[in-house]
Order: structure tokens, then C-alpha cells, then sequence
């Protein structure tokens, strides 16, 4: 609460005398200013009420409406009088609560108590009397003392005494801004300091004042102590400075630098604890560096702090700079975001959606220095206003929803403009001539949204799913597909052949591209073979692998219909001798899927494919339902939601479930020098950038001169703008790069740390290259040896790490569909041989069951011998 002192200003007085300044005045929390006109008043609040709460003394206006304008444009309350109070009873918009009436004297109090008797429901206006009439109008109008509804003013003889009279009766104190001072001791002058701490209930033990130091926001960041001496220090310094048990006077981030800028002082309810309201500049407040004591901000408060670190230094290249530094995109965001919201139908979609649309509200606020605390002002002050215009939705919004009757058809919205005439072409950065951590920053992926966000959507979904089971399966497929005529989530084998009706060539094509895949695949068996190893005399050390028995095939939807990730899925796990293969993939709106799709899980022997896409087709293979076989390991390829969900399942040891792989959109690296063909390059470049928006290519140029680069950068803008999905290509393109190197040398250090999901090699002498690739999930060898025969009929496998965690994993390939069984087979000589080594061992760790195990054995052998 503020402290129980109203500051009177005078907006038209000098400050030259001493007085506090309206700077000081905001430590108080409010200021009484008085205006003659009302656009006087509105010019004021207009300019200070970011800063402190506005009292009006209304006075000397006229007008009704503008006392009501006055209170609209943002005034806490206005000073009115009685005759002013009965023509505003006519205005029922008006809240009692903002009225402060003059009624000093005793005919004024009893005219005061006949109004409210008249409107009871509009008792809570607060009054301003005289110092001595403070008792009697508290018993009139029934204002108790914990009320801060009673104010009166201090006249000619100001003095601390005077003040603490009526403050203790219960008043709020008026006091000139004129009369108080913010430095020590100055002469006819009261200390604002002062008065502050005199109404600070201190500790008995000690007696200093326990003291809660707040943010602009009201959060809090600490608790200190404080006494009149820092409390006069931190007025007149306009600082953070408190009073420490240790060290005595604290000025708060004089050695750190984590200083604060004083804001506002107040109490408690009892006026046993301070509170400070600062502004925290620096790392934050605790001696730890955290923002608080209790730990680092979190919610919107941790957003707008990241987001104010990168707007001051965010990489360059990074989608973050990008929102800063286009504010069209931030704008299409925000509407997105905003529809997406409004079609969110469950709890955690509408809180998830509502996320986003924070987030990119609040980048946009941030690139203009608009703080998080502004926001919550200004929605303070709307509730402030007691005139509003209707609130219906806006004619086009309205009429988007149906809300409004219009009497002729609206004009239709205008078609998508595809823009095939501006140049479309990849950013291009020189590595001889950037700085090192800028080409690193370069080599990042476009921004993904964070685990913890993704993990938060798709966490009730898959436990709807395990607890719905194929209802749940139907009603996801429903909302998502708008497969509304669906009646069960699942095809079972053998599929009928109205399925899978393909032209011939396509059904060729598939045929000799599986044949191709498994030829590859079968191949690898040759590396899965027992083997049998005789680690010492008598000892045999074997492996030996196994089918996984039932797995789960993620086939995508979305942009792109995938039967090639059928069959790269598909094959292998008929090869390996899977027992039971689940595909699942998102039907279309009509309930169907994919011929192709169907024709594969025919070829490969699929027990059934699951009508499903995103995270309820991952849950419903992960633990099964009514009707979908649970499965042992789930496979394939998926957007962030997907690769969100398997990592869940596959941490839940109730599932019993492992994954392949995480994965992220798609992406490819080419490596080109002076040999390689432009449109080759441009090609192979967009063979990717066509999967999606998020997709990323990366040209690395070795030694290429101005015109080799522009033949590239030429056929790239020309192919692009003659495929039918230029528009995803263009917004792939937007977050990709050219880096031009010195020599391939500088090429496969790039190329190995970003971990290409494809690397393409169009250099001289490609097979030599191939020795210094450390990190990719596939390499395409060579002009002749685009990245499509890998996607689809080469045989090699195309569902690979990608987001740089081909550091870490391998493609899909044939083990990704075994196990790997290891045994023993000790003859008892060789039991003796390794009983002291066991022994030994098994007596370091202490398990005494271990060494038992062994010496029992050796004992039973010592007496047969005997």
C-alpha cells in the first residue's frame, strides 16, 4: 500500500526552493494536482501517470463532462466538491470510489452523510476534512481507520508533529510538494525521507524496519533492512540504499554494479515491513547474480529480460534478429499466432497457443521499448476509465465470425499474392572477411520452439491417447485432418486393392526402388552375423542379433505426401524379420491415405497403418489401444511435435519404448568449387528447400569468383521461381546461407560442424573428399549423384539425423531393427582361470554374492579333484 501522505503539487511552481520534484513526489505513490481546464488535466495524466497515481484537484471545472473525461483519461480520483457531487449523481458511470468530496465542516459533513444516505451503494467515496474534524467525520460517515478514505489537509503550520496527528487518527496527510525537502536538513523544510520512516513499524530486537524490495512488476527480489538514515539516503539519492546488519549504511550496487533506481516506498498493511519498488539495472539483485534471492525470474519476466539481452546483442542470422530487425515478420507472427489461438479448443492447446502469442507480442513491445511494466499500466489505467465505447468486435472481425448481419455479400478476400518476380536468393557470407563467431552464428538452425513448450503441448495428448484409447486416436485424427467421417483409427492387412490403385509407373517405380533398398539393406546382414570370440583358454565370448519384434513406422503428412519414408522404413524392417510392422500416417480430410502408402505396408508385410499423424499416432503405437498393436520401437521422421513425442514415450519405462533418432526439418549442405555445374548446385539446393519453410540449405563455395557465384545464385532464383511451391522455397531460402572458403580444407571443417543431414560433394575429385567427412548422415558423391536418388530409389536410407545430431546418431539402416545379444560360455578350466581376476574385483566393490558365485564353483571343483 502507499504511504498515507497525498503530495500536493503545483504544476505552474518553480522546484528552484527546495521543493520535491515530481520525481520525488512518485517515492510517495501520488500527487494532488489542480487544473482549471480540462485539456490543462489530460495533457498532465497524459505525460505522468506511467510514473505515479494522479489525484485531480477538480475543483475550479465546471463541466460534468469533464469531471468525467478527467477520470476517463486516467485520474485515480478527483477533489470535488459538494455542489459538484450532486450534478455528478446524474452521471451512474461514475464510481463513488473515484470521488473525493470537501466537507470541512459540520453542515458539510451532515449534507456528505444525507447523499450517501440517499445512495447506499455508492458509500465508498472518500472525503477531505479538516485536521480537527477527522474524528467527527469518521463517526458520521462510518469510516473506520484501516479505510484510507479520509484525507485532510495540512495548512499554514506544517510540522512533523502536526502531520502524525492525523496520520495516526487514520488520514491520509495533503502536504505541499513546497514544504518537504529530499536532501538532510534544510531549514523550514520537513524531510520526506522522515515522514516516511516515522510511520515504519521497526523490529524490537534490532530496530530496523524489515523491508521487501519489489520490482516495476511487484515481484519481489529480496528482503533487507532499513532505518531512517537509509531511508533518507535512498530519497535523496533517488537510489536503492538500505541499512545492513554488518556493514551499516548499504548502498546497493556500489561495488557490483547492480544498482537500483527508486521507484516508489510503501508498507505492508500494518506498516511492519517497507516496501521498496525499484527499478534493477544489472545482473539483478542477489550477491549470487540471479534476478531475486529466491531465484531466477520465470514466466513473462524471464521472456522480456532474454529478450532485452537480445535485442542488445543478439547473433547475427539468429530468428531472433530477425524479429528485431523485420517488423513485418513480427506483425504476421502475431496474427498467426493470434488465429491459432483462437481456433485452440482444449486447455492446454488455448494455454500453449496464448504462449506464443506472448511471445511474439512481447518481441514486438521490446523492439519498440515497451517494457512488460508499461503494459501492466496501461491495463491499470484502462480499468480506470468509466466511458467505453460498446466492445463489439470490429466490422471485418466481427463479420469473419458471423457476429454482424450485413445486407450485401462481403467483397471475398483477396488471393494469396505469389510473388515470382522479386529476386529470390540465399544470404552470402565471406569467411576471410567475418568474424569467426558470426560465421558460427550463421551455422545455426532456424529457431525451433523450445523442448519445454513442446513437451507442455504434446504431454496431454499422449496421456489422452493412453487413456482414451482409440477414441481419443479418432478424436484427434478428427480435429487435426478433418477426417470427420472416420469411424476407427485403423487399417489391418491384408489391405483391400481398391487401396492401392496405382498407375503403372508408379507401381514400377516403387518396385524397383524397394528392390534397390533391399538389396542394400540385406546386404548389411553380413555385419550381424554371430560372432564367436575365445577372449582367454576356455572362455567364449559370443554375439549374436535379433529381430526387434514389433515396430512402429511414422510415415509424414503434412506438405508432402511420403511414400518413399515407407519404404525406407519399411524395407529394413522386413529384411530384419520384424514380426509385427505398424505404419502410421495422417489420412486425408476424407478419411483416406495414400495408394503408395498403401501399396508399401502391402509389400512389406504391415500388420496395419494407423489413420493418425503428430503426437497421438506416436502414443497410440507407443502403448497401444483397442485396436492398435503396441509396438518396441518407433521409427520415422517428424516435425518438432512428433520428435517431441517420441522422446517422451521413449522415457517412459511404463511404455517400454525406444525411438531411432530425434529429428528436425530438413536440410542439405552442398559443397561446390570451380568444377561444379550452376544448375546442378541450384537443383540439389532446392530438392530440399521445397520440404518446408523450416528446411535449411547450406552452399559452401571453395575459391568460386563474383560470376561463378551469381551463375549459381542465378539459376537459383530462376529455378526457384518455376516450381509450383516457390513460396516455401522462399521462406526456406530467407533463413539459408552461402559461405564462401579459401579451400575445401576450410570447407569440411564448416561442413563437420554443422553435421549436414545431407552433404553433397560437387568438387574435383569427390572420393577423396569422403575421407575427411567426420559428421553427416549421408554423402552424395559427385555431379551425377543428386540428393533424390537417395531419397528415393539409390537404396541407401533417407531417414537420417538431422538439427546437427548426426554428431551423434546414424541414419536409419539395418540394425536400427536388431538387437544385439551378447553370451558366455566358460568350460570350468576357464572358470579357474579367471576366478583369482573375478574374486579380486568382486572384493574391491564389496558384493560378497559376486565373489561367492565364483568361489563356491571353484570349491565344488577342488573336491572332485580330491
Amino acid at each position: 500500500m502507499a504511504t498515507p501522505f497525498l503530495i500536493n503539487y503545483d504544476p505552474s511552481s518553480p522546484t528552484s526552493d527546495s521543493g520535491l520534484s515530481l520525481k520525488q513526489i512518485a517515492y510517495f505513490g501520488r500527487v494532488l494536482v489542480k487544473f482549471s481546464a480540462l485539456a490543462e488535466g489530460e495533457d498532465f495524466l497524459r505525460k505522468n501517470l506511467r510514473s505515479l497515481d494522479v489525484y485531480v484537484d477538480a475543483t475550479e471545472i465546471s463541466s460534468s463532462g469533464d469531471l468525467v473525461d478527467i477520470l476517463n483519461a486516467g485520474a485515480a480520483k478527483i477533489l470535488i466538491t459538494l455542489d459538484q457531487l450532486t450534478t455528478l449523481s446524474e452521471e451512474q458511470t461514475v464510481p463513488s470510489s473515484r470521488l473525493l468530496v470537501i466537507a470541512q465542516s459540520d453542515s458539510q459533513l451532515d449534507t456528505l452523510q444525507q447523499w450517501i444516505g440517499t445512495n447506499t451503494e455508492r458509500n465508498d467515496a472518500s472525503v477531505c476534512t479538516e485536521p480537527a474534524a477527522v474524528p467527527t467525520a469518521a463517526k458520521k460517515l462510518n469510516i473506520s481507520s484501516d479505510s484510507p478514505r479520509l484525507f485532510t489537509r495540512i495548512g499554514q503550520t506544517v510540522s512533523e508533529d502536526a502531520i502524525s496527528q492525523v496520520t495516526k487518527q487514520g488520514a491520509i496527510a495533503i502536504i505541499s510538494s513546497q514544504a518537504l525537502t529530499a536532501e538532510r536538513d534544510v531549514a523550514g523544510k520537513i524531510s520526506a525521507a522522515k515522514l516516511i520512516a516515522s510511520r515504519a513499524v521497526p523490529d524490537q530486537a534490532t530496530g530496523l524496519c524489515l523491508t521487501s524490495v519489489t520490482d516495476e512488476r511487484g515481484i519481489s527480489l529480496g528482503c533487507v533492512w532499513s532505518n531512517e538514515e537509509s531511508i533518507v539516503e535512498a530519497v535523496r539519492t533517488g537510489t536503492g540504499v538500505y541499512m545492513s546488519r554488518k556493514r551499516g549504511l548499504w548502498y546497493k550496487g556500489q561495488s557490483s554494479g547492480d544498482v537500483q533506481e527508486l521507484i516508489r516506498i510503501g508498507y505492508d498493511c500494518d506498516c511492519d515491513c517497507l516496501v521498496f519498488t525499484v527499478k534493477q539495472i544489472g545482473r539483478g539483485f542477489c550477491h549470487l547474480g540471479t534476478e531475486t534471492c529466491f531465484g531466477p525470474s520465470a514466466g513473462l519476466s524471464r521472456l522480456q529480460k532474454t529478450l532485452d539481452a537480445r535485442k542488445a546483442d543478439a547473433p547475427a542470422g539468429s530468428y531472433t534478429a530477425r524479429l528485431f530487425n523485420e517488423p513485418k515478420l513480427v506483425d504476421a507472427k502475431i496474427m498467426e499466432e493470434a488465429e491459432e489461438l483462437c481456433t485452440a479448443q482444449t486447455k492446454e492447446e488455448i494455454a500453449a497457443e496464448a504462449a506464443d502469442l506472448f511471445y511474439f507480442a512481447l518481441t514486438k513491445c521490446t523492439a519498440s521499448g515497451v517494457s512488460l511494466e508499461d503494459i501492466e499500466r496501461n491495463l491499470d489505467l484502462k480499468s480506470l476509465k468509466v466511458k467505453r465505447r460498446k466492445g463489439d468486435a470490429k466490422g471485418p472481425w466481427a463479420e469473419k465470425l458471423g457476429l454482424t448481419k450485413t445486407e450485401s455479400k462481403p467483397a471475398p478476400a483477396p488471393a494469396p499474392v505469389d510473388d515470382r518476380t522479386s529476386r529470390i536468393e540465399m544470404k552470402r557470407v565471406t569467411t576471410a572477411s567475418t568474424n569467426p563467431k558470426v560465421v558460427s552464428d550463421y551455422l545455426k538452425r532456424p529457431s525451433q520452439k523450445s523442448n519445454d513448450a513442446v513437451v507442455a503441448m504434446v504431454k496431454p495428448i499422449i496421456q489422452d491417447v493412453r487413456d482414451g484409447g482409440d477414441a481419443a486416436v479418432l478424436k484427434y485424427t478428427q480435429k487435426f485432418e478433418k477426417a470427420t467421417s472416420l469411424t476407427s483409427p485403423v487399417i489391418k492387412a491384408p489391405f483391400p486393392a481398391e487401396l492401392m490403385k496405382l498407375t503403372p509407373e508408379v507401381q514400377e517405380a516403387i518396385d524397383v526402388s524397394i528392390g534397390n533398398i533391399d538389396r542394400f539393406h540385406s546386404a548389411q546382414n553380413g555385419s550381424n552375423a554371430t560372432l564367436r570370440v575365445e577372449t582367454m583358454p576356455g572362455v567364449e565370448c559370443s554375439r549374436f542379433s535379433r529381430p526387434i519384434e514389433r515396430v512402429g513406422l511414422y510415415i509424414p503428412g503434412g506438405t508432402a505426401v511420403l511414400p518413399s519414408t515407407a519404404m525406407m522404413l519399411g524395407v529394413p524392417a522386413m529384411v530384419a524379420g520384424c514380426k509385427k510392422i505398424v505404419l502410421a500416417s495422417p489420412p486425408r480430410s476424407d478419411g483416406s491415405i495414400s495408394p503408395e502408402i498403401v501399396y508399401v505396408a502391402h509389400k512389406v508385410g504391415a500388420e496395419s497403418i494407423v489413420l493418425a499423424g503428430g503426437a497421438q499416432a506416436v502414443a497410440a503405437m507407443a502403448y497401444g489401444t483397442e485396436s492398435i498393436s503396441k509396438v518396441d520401437k518407433i521409427l520415422g521422421p517428424g516435425n518438432q511435435f512428433v520428435t517431441a513425442a517420441k522422446m517422451f514415450v521413449s522415457n517412459d519405462t511404463s511404455a517400454g519404448v525406444s525411438i531411432d533418432m530425434p529429428a528436425g526439418p530438413s536440410e542439405v549442405l552442398v559443397i561446390a568449387d570451380k568444377t561444379a555445374n550452376p544448375a546442378f548446385v541450384a537443383s540439389d539446393l532446392l530438392s530440399q528447400a521445397e520440404h518446408g519453410v523450416d528446411s535449411q540449405v547450406i552452399l559452401i563455395a571453395v575459391d568460386l569468383s563474383e560470376k561463378e557465384l551469381l551463375a549459381i545464385e542465378d539459376e537459383v532464383d530462376a529455378q526457384a521461381k518455376a516450381l509450383p511451391r516457390t513460396d516455401i522455397v522462399r521462406g526456406s531460402l530467407a533463413h539459408s546461407v552461402t559461405f564462401v572458403v579459401r579451400d575445401i580444407n576450410e570447407a569440411m571443417v564448416l561442413s563437420n560442424e554443422y553435421a549436414p543431414e545431407h552433404l553433397i560433394l560437387q568438387v574435383q575429385n569427390p572420393e577423396s573428399v569422403v575421407e575427411d567427412v567426420q559428421n553427416a548422415g549421408s554423402v552424395f558423391i559427385g555431379p551425377w549423384t543428386p540428393e533424390s536418388v537417395g531419397d528415393y530409389s539409390a537404396g541407401v536410407n533417407h531417414s537420417l539425423p538431422t538439427y546437427g545430431y548426426a554428431k551423434q546418431y546414424s541414419g536409419v539402416n539395418l540394425g536400427s531393427f536388431l538387437k544385439h545379444i551378447t553370451s558366455s560360455n566358460l568350460t570350468a578350466e576357464g572358470l579357474l582361470g579367471l576366478a583369482k581376476t573375478v574374486e579380486t574385483l568382486a572384493a574391491v566393490e564389496g558384493l560378497d554374492a559376486h565373489k561367492r558365485a565364483v568361489s563356491i564353483r571353484v570349491a565344488h571343483m577342488n573336491q572332485n579333484k580330491s
